[in-house]
């Protein structure tokens, strides 16, 4: 594989950061909180990384009501707050008006067709590159597939039927008379990634010197097994899956607690993560979501000035009380923060005593936060939860500094164990010692015989609060007494979000599909 060497590189970014701020420092951060800031003579090939570049910030750059769009439906989570949109999207009733579903459509779609402008300014440089060019130019538009394919899937998952852009011409859709399915789309991105992994560097993410965490061979094969498994077509998760496994490149962060924090970012086990940076300073510039939402509205932080989130963004009863029954410790106190309100409520619903609880349930976490009763939410997402004794000194906003994982190989190796129990075949590893991986990380005692029941138990407690993965996992699965919960109904119907009314004027085809549904 081509790699830019370390000198050039340096010198592309010394440029970058003299356009964006004048700060030297970013040159130590990692490359994909830069700035877009490709140039358009296309001889100049030296110039073909901003290309790429831009893609990956617009892709990272998600506004904070997408993810809790993909996320906010699921026996894990409640929607809490003052958003009724996000509250009614809890509650399986689709509101078609609601900004956040109108935001995320259109965003997505903007971020991809900015991949696929990407992908054409790289084919460009190619014109004029030499061989060794050349070849970095096809990896750098495998990379920009592999990113367009995380937001597609996601709006497919979401939405089920929506458009494949091919190009970034927008005329492609003046006349469109039919939308694909979302099996279509998702053997669309299975092909995609089948196209893109030839091109693509074998190592970790966090092996890579010239875009540090940047996407490789591994999160494309990730995103293969995802498509596959939304299919149904587990021998095809398993050969995906197996390729991650049997590399022997990935493990799992000996410290759950720690790998959604500071000490977890691009981490062995990580895929993939959106990258956000304070480039090490108090002030000054920084790269970051906004993770207001997922924080509690009000704490007493160990460091003083912390700022406190929304409360948005709740664990649900039914999963605090099953990670409890289960004798969860460690995965039960890194997603789930207490509130007192919170422990009373246990307790009052359940036979746990306050003598009888773990001493982790507590309204202060083990980095010193306390969290205060509000009237918002008795829970908040530990994975989404930066302690304030990792902020930067200086730094006061909830999370700042946090990366965001999107893919981990802990996923990887419930898919795996799952494509096993449904039929699929593989000398890999068997679907024990996958669960096994899982479970022994989270200090549980190893199982045998693993049945679907068991691999289904072992996603939900360790991928609750990412991504809608347990809603997901029950809607594939058609167990759909696990969504009717806390006074929720769900039936098929409710499986995908309603177009916004704003997409349906756009495209009136997709208000004939919505009443099909």
């Amino acid at each position: 594989m081509i790699h830019i060497k370390t000198n050039k590189l340096l010198g592309l970014l010394a440029v970058l950061a003299i356009t964006l701020s004048g700060c030297s420092n970013e040159l130590e951060q990692p490359e994909l909180n830069n700035n877009f800031a490709g140039g358009t003579d296309f001889s100049k090939t030296e110039n073909m990384i901003f290309s790429l570049i831009g893609v990956y910030q617009s892709v990272s750059d998600r506004g904070w009501e997408q993810p809790l769009v993909v996320s906010t439906r699921g026996d894990d989570v409640n929607a809490a707050g003052d958003q009724q949109g996000l509250k009614n999207l809890d509650r399986y009733v689709y509101d078609n008006s609601f900004f956040g579903s109108r935001t995320l459509w259109e965003t997505y779609y903007g971020d991809i067709i900015k991949a696929h402008t990407g992908m054409e300014q790289i084919e460009r440089y190619i014109e004029f590159a030499d061989v060794e060019d050349v070849a970095l130019g096809k990896q750098y538009i495998a990379e920009a597939k592999v990113l367009r394919a995380i937001l597609l899937f996601q709006l497919s998952q979401v939405y089920g039927a929506v458009f494949i852009p091919e190009s970034s011409n927008l005329n492609d859709f003046a006349n469109v008379t039919s939308v694909p399915s979302k099996e279509e789309v998702m053997q669309h991105l299975s092909n995609q990634m089948g196209e893109a992994i030839p091109f693509l560097l074998d190592m970790r993410p966090n092996e890579r010197t010239d875009l540090p965490g940047g996407v490789t061979k591994y999160t494309a094969l990730h995103i293969k097994a995802l498509a596959n498994q939304e299919l149904k077509d587990y021998q095809a998760v398993a050969d995906a899956a197996g390729q991650i496994i049997s590399s022997g490149r990935f493990s799992l962060m000996a410290d759950y607690y720690e790998l959604f924090k500071t000490p977890g970012k691009l981490s062995n086990e990580s895929l993939y993560e959106f990258q956000y940076s304070d480039f090490g300073a108090g002030t000054g510039e920084r790269v970051g979501h906004l993770y207001a939402p997922y924080g509690p509205n009000g704490w007493t932080s160990a460091v003083a000035g912390a700022s406190p989130g929304w409360g948005f963004f709740e664990p649900s009863m039914k999963y605090v009380k099953f990670m409890l029954d289960r004798g969860e410790n460690e995965r039960l106190e890194t997603t789930v923060l207490f509130t007192k309100k919170g422990i009373d409520s246990i307790i009052a619903t359940t036979s746990y005593t306050a003598s009888t609880l773990p001493s982790f349930v507590s309204a202060t976490t083990r980095d010193g936060d306390v969290l205060k009763d509000n009237a918002r939410a008795v829970f908040t997402s530990g994975k989404h939860y930066l302690p304030s004794n990792q902020l930067i000194p200086g730094r006061t906003e909830y999370g700042s500094n946090k990366n965001y994982i999107v893919y981990r190989y802990a996923e990887t190796l419930l898919m795996y164990a799952e494509a096993l129990v449904q039929g699929a075949s593989s000398s890999v590893m068997t679907k024990d010692e996958a669960v096994n991986i899982v479970r022994g990380r989270a200090g549980l005692t190893p199982i045998s015989g693993v049945t679907l029941d068991q691999v289904v138990d072992e996603k939900y407690a360790e991928l609750a609060m990412e991504w809608g993965k347990r809603f997901f996992d029950m809607v594939r699965l058609e167990r759909y007494g696990e969504l009717s919960f806390e006074g929720r109904t769900f039936t098929k119907d409710k499986s995908f979000v309603t177009y916004h009314q704003d997409q349906i004027d756009e495209f009136p085809i997709l208000g004939e599909i919505a009443n099909q549904n």
